[in-house]
């Protein structure tokens, strides 16, 4: 019983701590959580030109 309690506060645990990571990256904008931040060319790196 006690087993299973803690197998299921390790999996609750984790899943909240993914969501938590989600929404933090979430806010920091689309480009900003992309794999491809570094060699893309798309339209937030143009902007980012423009502004500088």
């Amino acid at each position: 019983m006690l087993f299973n309690i803690a197998i299921g506060a390790l999996i609750f645990g984790y899943a909240a701590w993914t969501l938590f990571k989600l929404v933090k990256r979430s806010r920091k904008g689309k480009c900003a959580t992309c794999e491809l931040r570094r060699s893309c060319q798309s339209a937030c790196d143009q902007v980012k030109v423009k502004n500088s």
